[in-house]
């Protein structure tokens, strides 16, 4: 059985030493709250794990550059892996990078920050035991508003870098706070963007030693989303 949050939060845990992990980080919010729930319950954070488009100049998630993601692993003191990769050979490339940094961190496990899409959950499963790692999901079935509420509660500071055209342009570029959430809601949009509606970025939170600084952008429109292009 792989573990997730709701488990654990209905134990009393005791470890008897840290379980040495890898991060799934797309530099959002999400994942960036995994990584903090996670290190809660005694997961020792190696390596952060990126993938990036096919010339490894963004992301692949949500469209940052590398920079602002080194800057992001910096502030932690940890390494990242940014792979290359197609949509056709994603998962591929996902489990040969699982194979090297297990050998080069002798990590046991990786962090995900999905909250409910069982999709999702599925494929890390799949492509964590390929890999001979467990996958934990420290924010899985969580209640998607008292998780935001909880975020920023906790002090993770981020800024919407894409979104659908729902929403519209006029997001991009807006932080996340409690005087946005009422504004997702009156668009009917899920105000974790679970469903893809939105991406974010994170300019500051527990983990970091200060905040990262971002780069000047414009704004773009490819089919239904818009989202920014950062100046490199």
């Amino acid at each position: 059985m792989v573990p997730d949050g709701d488990q654990f939060s209905k134990k009393i845990i005791s470890f008897t030493m840290l379980n040495n992990t890898g991060c799934s980080w797309s530099g959002g919010k999400d994942s960036c709250y995994a990584l903090m729930k996670a290190k809660q319950f005694g997961y020792d954070p190696k390596i952060l794990v990126n993938m990036m488009n096919e010339n490894g100049e963004i992301s692949r998630s949500h469209g940052l550059p590398f920079s602002i993601l080194q800057q992001q692993a910096a502030m932690m003191n940890l390494p990242i892996v940014a792979q290359p990769t197609s949509w056709q050979e994603y998962e591929r490339h996902f489990i040969n990078t699982l194979h090297k940094i297990k050998e080069a961190y002798s990590i046991e496990s990786m962090v995900f920050g999905d909250i409910d899409l069982q999709p999702h959950r599925d494929w890390e499963e799949k492509v964590c035991a390929a890999a001979g790692l467990d996958a934990f999901l420290p924010i899985w079935q969580r209640d998607r508003k008292e998780l935001v509420l909880e975020m920023l509660a906790a002090g993770i500071e981020t800024m919407i870098v894409s979104c659908n055209t729902i929403m519209g342009e006029a997001f991009l570029g807006k932080t996340l706070n409690l005087e946005l959430i009422p504004e997702l809601e009156k668009l009917n949009v899920d105000v974790c963007g679970e469903n893809g509606e939105f991406h974010t970025v994170v300019i500051n939170c527990p983990l970091f030693k200060e905040a990262i600084k971002l780069p000047s952008y414009s704004t773009a429109k490819h089919q239904e989303y818009f989202f920014l292009v950062w100046d490199q």
